[in-house]
């Protein structure tokens, strides 16, 4: 990388960027002698309160905002990455880490400066977020419990006679449900703990972690540990690179207990009402046992994720099928098919997994491809990719500098990795091409992970599946060749049938706004609007930040975005609730 830094005194560019930033905010400097020509700017909390984006008017912008953050003490971050050349997006810049102090508490930044000529270091992209309420500093480091309540008293109720109480919830109400124990679920409800705050798990399985614990015999987690730990508790360096499902599911539960999670398992959230008089909501849940418990909470947050609602499409003639037909959310245990002929509809992950399961266990497989669908190697691609992520010394920074990546960076640097990825995989992808499996690479080249984040599917990460379609172990078929079922099985154009005895839909999921027009009702889902996918600034819609409705949050996304933004979310819920 060759710029005109010089690499001898990275910390004084740096310091001296901040100086001009902390006259800039007291309306000391002009904006030109802060602010490259084309500048982006991303808040998380500190000033917006809120996720946004900024690309236009950012010096007014941040000096409006200025009036009531009051943003001080602005200083390089001494315990984090060091001031350092690095290139993202392509550009070369000095990246630099600082904090500052705010009225709401304290906060931190990511500095990426260019050096415009003859005008020398200025920002090209600015982010900043508030890392610590003043008033509710999470309970770790120096502020962490003491412990006393549990070893000086001898007559009360010990620990875990408080933790039976607070779980029962016989003479109070939570101040947040949340619905779902996945990983969206458990780390938000770990964040809020440490808030003080008081939330209720609901999950409709029985155990923690039994989302992952009953789902197929071979799953295991398709990207690196390392990218997946959980706040407060990381894996552990002996668990393998990638993690499988029953392991993943005891260490949720153990998450549970360690974290002191409210949890109720076997119990289904049915819907509710918000009253504006008292700022609750009137919330129903069923429990195992088939009573049905009114709760008051304040704030509601659906965590189920972005696979909610299976979508199971209209499809010509199925019907008509004898045999069994299944979404790919109820698929367990190939077992259940043995010596069965299976179709399976959909060519993403899970129709890939489940193929691949079933073809282990001697059973035959046609895979249905109805729309293209972007392939990964496991290794080296999403290596590569998982690998990509490490930009710094402690996962942590890590965390920090992914969350500093402003949209257009972003969907720069998707472009960059997928062309790496292309190259890697081009074999691959030409066999695949050959046996007549369409592949894509997400728009415009983007790739699997912007695939993700815009609907939430239409990838694969093979793990060998993709080879098994290659060798014809498993079958292929184009939904454009199909006819329809019949009761044998499915009717092609050119006549002839694949037999079947059983059909597993890999086809999906509603919106979670469908999910939310289901348990709360049409007004409610089209006041909050669609969830998930990018806004006009490149924030993700709807998650992790206030909806147009009062008290109504949603957390989704993978293990690193739930990890990151869980203590997002939970911020602004312990806010809400201080300022109730």
């Amino acid at each position: 990388m060759t710029t005109t830094f010089s690499d001898t005194d990275l910390r004084t560019d740096a310091q001296a960027w901040l100086d001009g930033f902390s006259r800039f905010l007291a309306a000391e400097l002009a904006p030109t002698a802060v602010f490259a020509p084309q500048a982006y700017w991303r808040d998380v909390l500190a000033f917006t309160g809120d996720l946004r984006t900024f690309s236009d008017e950012i010096p007014a912008e941040l000096l409006r905002r200025q009036e009531l953050t009051k943003a001080t003490n602005i200083r390089i971050a001494e315990d984090r990455t060091p001031p350092r050349l690095v290139e993202r997006a392509g550009i070369p810049c000095l990246e630099v880490i600082f904090e500052f102090d705010t009225l709401a508490g304290s906060a931190v930044g990511v500095a990426r400066l260019v050096d415009v000529p003859e005008r020398g270091l200025l920002v090209r992209s600015l982010f900043t977020t508030l890392d610590q309420l003043a008033d509710h500093p999470e309970r770790t480091g120096e502020h962490r419990p003491v412990g006393q309540a549990d070893s000086s008293k001898f007559g009360g109720p010990n620990w875990l006679d408080r933790r039976i109480a607070a779980q029962a919830y016989e003479n109070r109400d939570p101040d947040v449900l949340i619905v779902g124990g996945g990983q969206s679920g458990l780390t938000l409800a770990a964040r809020l703990g440490q808030l003080d705050v008081d939330a209720l798990v609901v999950d409709t399985h029985a155990r923690p972690g039994d989302n992952w614990r009953t789902r197929y015999h071979a799953l295991t987690l398709h990207n690196a540990v390392w990218l997946n730990d959980l706040p407060y508790m990381p894996f552990p360096a002996t668990w393998p690179q990638f993690v499988p499902k029953d392991k993943l599911a005891g260490w949720f539960e153990a998450y549970v207990e360690a974290m002191e999670i409210n949890f109720w398992g076997t119990t289904a959230f049915i819907g509710g009402d918000y009253d504006e008089q008292s700022q609750s909501w009137v919330a129903r849940v069923r429990r195992g046992d088939g009573t049905v418990r009114t709760l008051r909470p304040k704030h509601v947050v659906i965590a189920t994720g972005v696979s909610g609602i299976p979508y199971v499409p209209e499809l010509p003639g199925l019907s008509q099928f004898a045999g069994r037909t299944l979404h790919s959310s109820e698929y367990d245990d190939a077992n259940d098919f043995a010596g069965q002929r299976v179709v399976i509809i959909g060519t993403g992950n899970s129709a890939h997994d489940v193929a691949q399961d079933l073809h282990a266990h001697g059973i035959d497989v046609t895979m249905v491809q109805r729309s293209s669908t972007t392939i990964v190697s496991v290794d080296p691609s999403a290596a590569a990719a998982d690998a990509s992520y490490l930009t710094a010394p402690t996962l942590e920074d890590c965390d920090l500098l992914s969350m500093a990546t402003v949209y257009p960076d972003l969907y720069t640097g998707s472009q960059m990795i997928t062309a790496t990825m292309k190259e890697l995989d081009k074999d691959l992808v030409a066999a695949l091409n050959r046996i007549g499996f369409r592949t894509d690479y997400g728009e415009e080249d983007t790739g699997q992970q912007m695939k993700f984040m815009r609907r939430g599917g239409g990838y694969y990460l093979n793990v060998g599946c993709s080879d098994l379609l290659i060798s014809g172990q498993v079958g292929l078929v184009q939904y454009a060749d199909t006819a329809g079922f019949v009761a044998e099985g499915l009717s092609l154009t050119n006549g002839d049938v694949v037999e079947a005895d059983a059909v597993i839909l890999a086809t999906g999921y509603q919106t979670q706004q469908e999910g939310v027009r289901a348990l709360l009702g049409d007004e409610i889902a089209d006041a909050v609007g669609p969830i998930w996918g990018y806004d006009d600034e490149g924030e993700v819609r709807n998650t992790w930040r206030r909806t147009a409705q009062p008290g109504l949050w949603f957390s989704s996304g993978n293990f690193q975005l739930c990890r990151i933004y869980s203590k997002v979310l939970a911020m602004q819920i312990r806010t809400e609730l201080d300022n109730g």
